[in-house]
């Protein structure tokens, strides 16, 4: 009998990639969805697998905000691994956001040590904003020691989440933070290769950054590898592809992946906070959250996020198979596959 893994968020993004993966694997999961979720992708991803005999899919919704509804549906689940892939990046307020990154996480957490057939792994995917970007002229990258400031909202929610799941010394947990993540499906990213790819290559101010990112197969082969894990202690590791860019090498592979040379301007500081501030005022009305607003542009213009990846090649074993360019020419070739770009 092959063994049960309880996948949240799986209609996301990234969620989606674990699914994926998690049938080749042979694995029987459990996509925990909203009611109100496109599931379209995964339902094909189910088939796919029982026609090659791999995996199986089953779908379930959680109540997250009630720890003995979770309990009885892990205790039916009878799960060996739960990976905790959903959670908000946006949100209108600080309480939202902790709501679902922190309290949430923390009830599924202790419903997981609740079980009357014990946990494996309970891996929370959590980012590297919950430690946020260091100096520019740092010597050293941010590892997983580095003091936690995070600038946003998010960050500061991804973190609570972690300090919760750290106080939980019975749980079998194992922390990944990802940084920037891309790749098929990914929308946010879209949005800058739709202006590149529009003529313009756009930047906030014309102060140096360092950059990091992961493709999204490398994050869930990280994942993955986390599940095998057999410490009892708790660990944590960052994630990228281990490799520093500057703020213009992205848009620069763009540029050579797809012949194209867009315009490359640099708006003042004042300019951008101030249309963060006015699309802010105008989202009061709007039960969304605007792409750009006054705290992203502190993630956006940190100076430096590049972070180290040696713990996780030390004990995870991890080791990227995709740099930018890479995984760039592989999301490129999937936007426009599918009408993306």
């Amino acid at each position: 009998m092959s063994e049960r893994v309880l996948i949240t968020g799986a209609s996301g993004f990234i969620g989606q990639h674990l699914v994926q993966v998690a049938l080749e694997k042979g694995f029987e999961v459990h996509a925990a969805v909203r009611p109100s979720s496109e599931i379209s992708n995964l339902q094909e991803l189910g088939n796919r697998a029982k026609s090659e005999n791999k995996g199986s899919l089953v779908f379930v919704n959680l109540n997250f905000g009630s720890e003995e509804s979770l309990l009885t549906v892990l205790e039916q689940g009878v799960y060996s691994y739960i990976i905790h892939a959903a959670g908000a990046t946006r949100a209108k307020s600080m309480d939202a956001y902790n709501l679902v990154n922190a309290d949430y996480t923390l009830n599924l957490a202790k419903a997981a040590i609740s079980v009357s057939v014990p946990l494996k792994r309970f891996v929370f995917l959590s980012s590297l904003a919950a430690v946020g970007p260091i100096d520019y002229d740092s010597k050293d990258a941010i590892t997983e020691q580095t003091l936690p400031k995070p600038v946003t909202s998010y960050g500061k929610s991804k973190q609570l989440a972690e300090n919760y799941l750290s106080g939980l010394k019975d749980l079998p947990l194992t922390i990944i933070r990802p940084t920037a993540v891309y790749g098929p499906g990914e929308k946010d990213i879209l949005i800058l290769f739709q202006t590149l790819n529009k003529g313009l290559d756009l930047y906030i101010g014309k102060d140096p950054q360092r950059l990091s990112f992961v493709y999204v197969k490398d994050l869930v082969a990280a994942t993955f590898a986390a599940l095998s894990e057999q410490s009892e202690r708790h660990n944590v590791y960052n994630i990228s592809d281990g490799k520093e860019y500057d703020r213009y090498k992205l848009a620069d592979l763009f540029k050579k992946l797809s012949i194209k040379n867009p315009v490359r301007i640099h708006l003042p500081l004042a300019i951008i906070e101030l249309t963060a501030s006015l699309l802010e005022a105008f989202s009061v009305f709007s039960k969304n959250t605007p792409v750009l607003n006054k705290e992203k542009i502190n993630e956006l213009t940190a100076a430096n996020w590049y972070c180290s990846i040696d713990a996780a090649r030390n004990r995870l074993k991890y080791e990227p198979e995709y740099n930018l360019e890479k995984g760039l020419a592989e999301t490129l070739s999937w936007y426009k596959e599918n009408n993306w770009l």
